[in-house]
């Protein structure tokens, strides 16, 4: 039997490539799906059908996707880090230096000018209003050094500004993937206190809402520009309207605009092109694609922002696995119910990630279904499935 794939956005065409059209039906009009693929669709309030294993989101955001809802009904949420990186990085350097040359209000103040007479000898004698500094010697602040703030570190480092990172939270392979000349800022204070331009890369969860609030601002260097093209409720609108205000930010591109910041002195709305280019689509898509195959033909999880990493080799026996909560004996109670179906164990892995676990193990024989029906009813089991051929 295909499994199905719903398609809850135009997606690009290169899913195809990695969702094979003898083993997927893909499409928008797909019903009860067993993955999903989406990209800025709203699935805050998505009812949830029995068949559904996965949601691979194509981007790196996922607060369009009820998570808290998704892991207690089993479902892995993926979503596809650093297959837009270029594209956001791109666009972040290109705004930290038109913000800081006054490249908007300048071109922007030319547009007034249509119509008028003697407009070059206007512009000649006004372009000194939008003099601004060049980034070259600057200090550029990156928070949160993930696969795009690692790129922006370093291409900065490339352009001769001087790059402070903070991120308590990063991961062995982002900090493989820094130059060894992005320096480290022991907390957020100090970072802010002392960068000229400070850019933001880290996800929106309820921890980091208003990371650059009241008490952040405050301990600000003046006139820092600030850059946020990783979501908009990372920074603190009304502290925010009043730091500018005061001269404690001189301009504040964000990427994700909403009707309290537009129009405002100061600010520059950019309309959410971070990832709008035809590569980084296509990244994305591809990207998800390839995550979610490998999850419902294989059972491996990789880049699930609910569930840990976890993966086995092919196998062209039977593979079972368990989306379970992570509490003592839970793997014991597993084992045992096989063994005492004589069912042999031929590998397992079992990985944790806070209150979540998920088990695969590979099988000499069938389950049978007896045992599959014991195994479902252990306390703490969320979800049960049999793969049949992991490969």
């Amino acid at each position: 039997m295909k499994k199905r794939i719903q398609l809850l956005n135009n997606i690009s065409s290169v899913i195809y490539n990695k969702l094979p059209s003898e083993r997927y039906e893909v499409g928008k009009d797909i019903q009860d799906p067993h993955g999903i693929i989406v990209r800025s669709a709203d699935c805050l309030n998505m009812e949830f059908e029995d068949s559904l294993l996965g949601i691979a989101r194509a981007g790196v955001g996922y607060n369009n996707i009820p998570i808290d809802n998704c892991t207690a009904h089993g479902v892995v949420v993926f979503n596809t880090p650093g297959a837009n990186a270029n594209a956001v990085k791109e666009l972040v350097l290109g705004c930290a230096i038109m913000a800081s040359r006054n490249v908007f209000e300048a071109t922007a103040w030319a547009q007034t000018l249509k119509g008028q007479q003697g407009v070059t000898k206007t512009i000649e004698a006004e372009k000194k209003r939008f003099v601004g500094p060049e980034i070259k010697g600057k200090k550029l602040g990156v928070i949160g050094l993930g696969a795009i703030g690692a790129m922006v570190a370093n291409d900065a480092l490339a352009l001769g500004m001087d790059v402070v990172g903070y991120d308590p939270f990063i991961t062995i392979e982002a900090a493989w993937s820094l130059r060894k000349e992005v320096k480290r800022a022991s907390s957020l204070e100090q970072l802010v206190a002392d960068c000229d331009i400070i850019t933001i890369h880290v996800p929106l969860t309820d921890k980091t809402r208003d990371t650059i609030n009241e008490e952040i601002f405050a301990k600000m260097k003046k006139g820092a520009i600030l850059l946020n093209f990783a979501r908009g409720g990372l920074v603190n609108n009304e502290a925010l309207k009043q730091a500018l205000a005061n001269g404690i930010v001189s301009k504040y591109v964000v990427d994700f605009p909403d009707e309290e910041v537009i129009g405002v002195d100061g600010i520059v709305a950019v309309p959410h092109l971070g990832a709008s280019t035809p590569e980084s689509e296509e990244n994305c898509a591809q990207m998800a694609a390839e995550q979610l195959y490998d999850f419902l033909q294989t059972g491996n999880i990789k880049n699930s922002v609910n569930m840990p990493a976890c993966a086995l080799p092919p196998h062209h026996g039977e593979r079972i696995t368990f989306i379970h909560y992570n509490v003592p004996k839970m793997v014991g109670q597993i084992t045992t119910i096989l063994a005492n179906e004589n069912v042999n164990i031929t590998s397992m892995n079992n990985r944790s990630r806070d209150k979540i676990a998920y088990t695969m193990i590979d099988l000499d024989d069938s389950v049978t279904e007896r045992a599959l029906q014991e195994l479902e009813s252990i306390e703490g089991v969320i979800r049960l499935r049999v793969i049949k051929s992991a490969y």
